[in-house]
């Protein structure tokens, strides 16, 4: 009895220990985002970053964790729909043993997945950075992680339609990077490019961002926070078995996103002749997302090798993204989208309950509902109170206009 009761403590401690580093990445998300725009855009990049964590965790909390993981479900498509949470496990519950058992809290359950929840949205704001509006924005953000997000969500990891066919994916390369840049893809066709990115003979204009050493520093921390992601996700430690499980994915993980790191900036000294540290910055976190799919199962040199694919994945695809005027600012799409659809096929690789149909209709489905679900509730807002900033207020910057400061203040001696 004295060893279920640790192994429940320590299995729980360790879940919310991983849900603290992921909510770390929130801290990621705002440094590497503000860093790659341009000053005068910096405080309402940080608005968006702040807000929508928390507002993630209001409407999680309220209803997209019970959509998630339904209690009694419509459907293997249609989750049920129940408000706030119940009560956590009895301690009868716990010691009656087998393999019904609970062996963590229900609530660090939740908190784990609220802040994947927050990480999914926060995908978006780096996307659509420097022209849409704060607060339609966040009306966005309320819907996608109370009904958008959960029921995708759902399909996989809430034992719908997805999981039942055997769709593999450890800790969301798809579930939540790719269904992140899906949305992140709409509201960019919706929103439009950023004002002198595109040339009027389709010229592509670099805009640099204002603080490399800040979109650095948020690299590391997602990096970091990346452990608790796929970590986490294992959902346990309390035994010999379960604990070299989790030290594999921390090999792994680490493995993958060294090696995106440094492909990257090998092929983008290749074809622009200078080592883009943006490209650099990518390719760590390309990896990572890449790696996520399934960071359990493949040895060190084959995660470096997907993270290294990750990393030619991300520069082709911002690359590739430009050329179809769609603006990116962080590169969020290419990051999480394009790898992540590598990442859930470089699952064939090395797990063999994976199939090629199976992947692929898992990332279709999850495209397809993420993306013509957030077109249309994005499209709604645009045609009720507008989600762009106007021609004046983009040339001025958001910081002034939308939120009344400056990042970076000039000093001003008093006068006389």
């Amino acid at each position: 009895m004295l060893a279920t009761e640790i192994a429940y403590a320590l299995d729980t401690f360790y879940f919310l220990m991983c849900a603290a580093l992921v909510m770390w990445m929130a801290a990621g998300f705002a440094m590497l985002e503000s860093g790659l725009v341009r000053s005068k855009n910096t405080v309402e990049i940080l608005n968006k970053n702040a807000l929508l964590y928390g507002i993630a965790c209001i409407v999680y909390l309220a209803v997209g964790y019970n959509i998630m993981y339904p209690a009694n479900p419509v459907s293997a498509v249609i989750p049920g729909l129940d408000f706030l949470l119940g009560a956590d496990h009895t301690v009868d519950a716990v010691m009656a043993g087998g393999e019904d058992a609970p062996y963590y809290s229900g609530m660090a359950d939740f908190i784990f997945q609220a802040v994947f929840a927050a990480a999914t949205m926060s995908i978006v704001s780096g996307a659509v950075a420097e022209r849409m509006r704060l607060w339609p924005f966040l009306i966005f953000a309320i819907v996608m992680v109370a009904v958008i997000y959960p029921v995708e969500g759902y399909w996989k990891w809430g034992g719908g339609f997805l999981d039942q066919m055997g769709f593999q994916d450890f800790a969301g390369s798809v579930v939540v990077h790719m269904a992140g840049a899906s949305a992140a893809l709409a509201a960019v066709i919706l929103v439009g490019p950023r004002k002198g990115k595109f040339g009027p003979n389709g010229e592509v204009r670099a805009i640099p961002g204002a603080n490399l050493p800040m979109a650095t520093l948020g690299m590391f921390i997602l990096w970091m926070g990346w452990f608790g992601f796929n970590g986490g996700s294992e959902l346990k430690i309390a035994n010999i078995e379960e604990a070299n499980a989790v030290a594999k994915i921390f090999v792994n993980t680490n493995a993958a996103a060294a090696g995106g790191m440094v492909v990257a900036a090998l092929l983008a000294r290749y074809m622009f002749g200078k080592t883009d540290l943006t490209m650099t910055i990518n390719g760590a976190l390309a990896g990572l997302v890449a790696i996520t799919a399934e960071p359990l199962m493949p040895g060190a040199g084959l995660s470096t090798i997907i993270g290294g694919i990750g990393g030619v994945v991300v520069v082709l695809s911002v690359v590739g993204l430009d050329k179809l005027k769609l603006d990116d600012p962080v590169g969020a799409i290419s990051v999480h989208g394009t790898a992540g659809i590598w990442g859930i096929f470089a699952v064939l690789l090395s797990n063999d309950e994976a199939t090629f149909m199976g992947q692929l209709i898992g990332a279709a489905a999850t495209f397809a509902w993420m993306f013509i679900a957030s077109f249309i509730v994005l499209f709604i807002i645009k045609k009720v109170i507008g989600i762009r900033v106007s021609e004046h207020e983009e040339m001025v910057g958001m910081d002034v206009e939308e939120c009344g400061m400056s990042a970076y203040p000039e000093f001003v001696p008093p006068k006389d």
